[in-house]
């Protein structure tokens, strides 16, 4: 089990600082026990930490308040959106004060001509896409939970659509942001391109919240596509089902989405949503386009799958039937949980190349079968991405041992294949053992920019860098 450090305290600092918040914030500054818990991390096996008080700001000059108060008393700042990272991001192995920005939610510009938005890091992807929909504007990156924008930024989200439309990184054009001495920074315009100077955005988008506070975001958006088609496809073998993605992303088939369910996916999501799949591996496509080009998208995906043993092809366009089949696959954590009532599920990622996509999820599959562990598997597989979500049993050590181990192995896995150990869950504290086997001396140069612009280690300590 991935073991959360503990990183020194400075009592009389935090003490000092909730002090200080207390009087400028008053009730917008929250000491209780179970709201600080709530606030520490729970959405994974890693123990919670929490912090020693939650603020709740409004604007970016709060946050910059908050800040500036933090770094004169050296406590640390971890910002806060909706909790739903999986890897301990919001954990406070130091103490200290979270920065809750789920108040910061205006939508504060939307600018249809030059397909973009500005919004607070508060606003979360459904409450965007509901406020844009009578605009024939859409913002696609869909992680499955209804995170924050602000969260999803700094964890550098992805998605069921990120194959057509990439990810976070793809789709932020500009960040307001505070930086570890409670400056306030804009790290670019709203101009498609640019060549002026390092790209800060970049920088700060996967951040993970330990180079600044994110407080604005400017964001691409696409025009409502005239037609979907949605289709799907079973397959005998995973192996089988991994080639046809392979072979659609090679012939340029402009999937927007394409997504794996290995046979005890299929079989949970039947349970849960009511459907009747066959309980063999399944493909979930979505095409985007004209009404005739999503229409012959699907029908030469349809020829490749048939290729590789696919059967029970079916497309629609009907958005009823359509809905039903992704909402089953955004349940899929809850229909999981299904198959072994009372299991915690512990979710990991990786990414390879497409090319060895086939062979790390079938030696997925086969070690966790040779582990005895229950592990459904499903997956952003026209990238290369895909999930693991072990069934365990919390109180039995040795399982606990087993899935940590298996967590491991896939890591070592994947990045013996050219691929990553996190596709897209991020590092925070579950992964940075493994960050520096993936990307060796890079990780020193990693930790001169933080010391740089952190050089008080206060901006969410004890993430991404081993060193703390």
């Amino acid at each position: 089990m991935v073991q959360a450090t503990t990183l020194p305290r400075n009592e009389g600092g935090i003490k000092a600082a909730v002090e200080a918040l207390l009087e400028k914030f008053g009730d917008r500054m929250q000491t209780g026990q179970a709201l600080r818990e709530q606030h520490g991390h729970t959405t994974t096996w890693i123990e919670n930490q929490a912090p020693d008080a939650v603020v709740f700001p409004t604007s970016r000059e709060e946050v910059s308040d908050i800040v500036k108060i933090c770094a004169e008393f050296g406590v640390p700042v971890i910002p806060f959106g909706t909790g739903t990272s999986l890897e301990g991001h919001v954990n406070a192995p130091a103490g200290g004060i979270c920065v809750d920005m789920m108040r910061m939610d205006k939508i504060l510009a939307v600018h249809p001509e030059d397909l973009d938005v500005v919004v607070q890091p508060g606003v979360t992807r459904e409450q965007l896409n509901t406020y844009l929909r009578d605009q024939g504007l859409f913002f696609p990156i869909d992680p499955g939970a209804n995170a924050s924008l602000g969260g999803m930024v700094a964890t550098r989200a992805s998605g069921t659509n990120a194959v057509r439309y990439g990810t976070m990184k793809d789709n932020v054009l500009s960040l307001e942001a505070v930086m570890a001495d409670g400056t306030i920074i804009r790290t670019a315009s709203r101009a498609k391109k640019s060549s002026a100077g390092y790209d800060m955005t970049r920088l700060l988008v996967g951040s993970e919240g330990t180079l600044g506070l994110i407080t604005e975001i400017t964001l691409r958006l696409q025009g409502i596509p005239e037609a979907i088609r949605s289709a799907r496809c079973s397959f005998r073998s995973v192996d089988d089902a991994c080639r046809a993605v392979m072979m659609t992303i090679q012939y340029g088939i402009p999937v927007a989405r394409i997504e794996l369910l290995d046979e005890m996916s299929v079989g949970a999501a039947n349970q849960h949503s009511g459907l009747d799949l066959p309980e063999v591996p399944l493909l979930l496509l979505e095409f985007h386009g004209s009404d005739a080009g999503v229409v012959e998208q699907a029908d030469m995906f349809a020829q490749i799958a048939e290729e590789f043993g696919g059967f029970d092809i079916s497309a629609t366009s009907t958005a009823e039937e359509r809905n039903k089949l992704w909402q089953a696959r955004h349940n899929m954590y809850w229909a999981s949980l299904g198959l072994r009532p009372g299991a915690k599920g512990i979710s990991t990622d990786v990414c390879v190349p497409i090319s060895r996509l086939a062979e790390c999820v079938s030696a997925s599959r086969a070690k966790a079968e040779e582990m005895g562990l229950m592990a459904p598997m499903v997956g952003h597989v026209g990238d290369g991405n895909f999930h693991a979500l072990l069934l365990i049993d919390m109180e039995n050590a040795e399982e606990r041992a087993k899935a940590d181990e298996y967590v491991g192995w896939l890591n070592d896995l994947a990045i013996s294949m050219e691929g990553t150990c996190t596709g897209e869950h991020g590092i925070g504290q579950g992964k940075r053992p493994y960050l520096i086997r993936e990307l060796g001396e890079t990780t020193r140069f990693m930790a001169a920019v933080k010391a740089a612009l952190d050089p008080d280690n206060i901006l969410n300590p004890g993430k991404i860098l081993s060193d703390g």
